[in-house]
Parts: C-alpha cells; sequence; structure tokens
C-alpha cells in the first residue's frame, strides 16, 4: 500500500468508513444508550423506586420487571448498558485505517452492534405481544441500536473484503485479522 491519504479508503469505496466522522456518532449515541440503560438497570436492581415514563402509564414498570426481563441472572437493562459501553470503547479505538490494520476490534464492533441491536428490537417486538405494555425509555434504546447498525456494518464490511483479498493473495488469515505489521506493507 502506498502512504498517501488514499489509502484509508478500502479500494472499490468512494470513502472511508472508518473515520472519526463515521464512528463518533455511533460513539456517542452508545454513550447515550449506555445511560439510559444502565438507569432502566437501576431500577431493575432496586437501586431506585420508580422510573420516567411520559406517554404509556405503568408501561416501563410492567416491561422492566416482566419475566422476560429476568430470563437471566443479571437484569436485561444492565446487559444492554455493557453492550452499549462495548459499543463506545469498540468504536473508539484504532486510527482511520483500522478496517485493515485492525480487523479485529472492527469486527468485534460489528459483533456488539449489529447482532445486540436485533435483540433490542426482539425485546421492543416483545413488549405488546407478551405483556400488552410499551417502555418509553426501551423504544429509545431500541431505535439508537437501530441507528447503529449501518454505519458499523459499513465499517465491518470493508474489514470482511480486505481480509477476502489477503486470502486470495495467500496471506494468512490470522494474521490478517489481528494486524500484523509484517503483512500489512504487502498489498492487499
Amino acid at each position: 500500500m502506498s502512504n498517501t491519504t488514499d489509502d484509508a479508503i478500502p479500494p472499490g469505496w468512494s470513502y472511508n468508513p472508518a473515520t472519526l466522522t463515521q464512528r463518533l456518532p455511533i460513539v456517542a449515541m452508545a454513550i447515550v444508550g449506555f445511560t439510559i440503560a444502565m438507569y432502566l438497570g437501576l431500577f431493575q436492581l432496586k437501586v431506585i423506586s420508580t422510573v420516567w415514563e411520559p406517554f404509556f402509564g405503568n408501561g416501563s414498570q410492567k416491561i422492566l420487571t416482566s419475566p422476560t426481563s429476568q430470563l437471566l441472572p443479571v437484569p436485561d437493562a444492565i446487559l444492554g448498558a455493557f453492550g452499549y459501553f462495548m459499543d463506545a470503547v469498540a468504536g473508539i479505538i484504532g486510527s482511520t485505517r483500522r478496517w485493515r490494520t485492525m480487523p479485529w476490534i472492527v469486527v468485534l464492533f460489528g459483533v456488539f452492534v449489529g447482532p445486540l441491536g436485533m435483540i433490542s428490537v426482539l425485546l421492543v417486538i416483545l413488549q405488546p405481544v407478551l405483556y400488552d405494555a410499551w417502555c418509553t425509555l426501551c423504544l429509545v434504546t431500541a431505535a439508537i441500536s437501530v441507528i447503529m447498525i449501518g454505519p458499523a456494518m459499513d465499517e465491518m464490511l470493508a474489514s470482511l473484503q480486505y481480509m477476502k483479498r489477503a486470502k486470495d493473495a495467500n496471506v494468512s488469515l490470522w494474521k490478517v485479522f489481528w494486524g500484523y505489521k509484517e503483512v500489512q506493507g504487502k498489498v492487499i
């Protein structure tokens, strides 16, 4: 690869999906999601006795104390907060070339954002179906999760394309995935 500013743009792309302008909005949304999920989790842990609900009466309390929210040993909102925290951490790590220098963090970022976002959507679908109730802040966190998916998947696609080019060039995928310096200089 050359050392021009264009080497940060994946081959065949018109933009770099790893720029800070691409990632910082995702990180900011993850921080907002973390804050809301922690608040909901504090209610589930009975640290606070009430939860804010402007539209759906006691819907939030009904959802946050439902059997679904208690399926695991840890309240679902706390798990959501952990997921958002990991989204933020994985989103901030690395440079604008991380799609090829750190595919592991980009794939991890995609795994945290994508599947966890889908779980959030599933939990929202279950609200009216199983409990005939809605939770405003749960809906907000689900919207945040869905909005984060597209930009995160762009960068993951760039990393996966890079790894495919490495495989086609008979370069060790293991080394490429972990970003070993000796394979980064090879044109892939």
